[in-house]
């Protein structure tokens, strides 16, 4: 029989992340390599980890995912939304009244939200987005 299952999309920045969660032990990997060996700082993966962390999940599930586009922090925050939808897809069968469901958990810590902050276009006759030449009186 196969392993059972869930997916989710989590997005940042200019970053997409595919999160599939399986039943296991708790590895996490990205783009086929070990996350420890993916993410240049320990702290990325801390804050990668949060919702698992939060759910009292790290040794549950084992976690594959594909991410493009970004930079790491961007695809970090990602990876962090579509563990979280994951965890709600996993937990969507269960009484959503309760105070120890996952849905209630991760919205009070900001897990499920999608923070839409991204890069500003620049504009013509300005250096960047926002940042004018320098101006000379002479």
């Amino acid at each position: 029989m196969a392993k059972q299952s869930w997916s989710a999309t989590g997005r940042r920045k200019r970053s997409s992340a595919q999160v599939i969660l399986t039943s296991g032990t708790g590895n996490i990997t990205v783009n086929g390599v070990d996350v420890d060996e993916y993410m240049p700082y320990q702290t990325l993966v801390m804050d990668l980890k949060q919702p698992l962390v939060l759910t009292n999940n790290e040794n549950r599930f084992d976690i594959t995912v594909t991410v493009k586009g970004g930079g790491f922090s961007g695809q970090t925050g990602a990876i962090r939304l579509g563990i979280a939808r994951a965890l709600m897809n996993f937990d969507a069968n269960t009484d959503q009244s309760r105070d120890d469901s996952y849905r209630k958990v991760l919205k009070a810590n900001g897990m499920i939200s999608r923070d839409p902050r991204v890069k500003e276009r620049k504009k013509y006759g300005l250096k960047k987005a926002r940042r004018a030449p320098q101006f000379s009186k002479r």
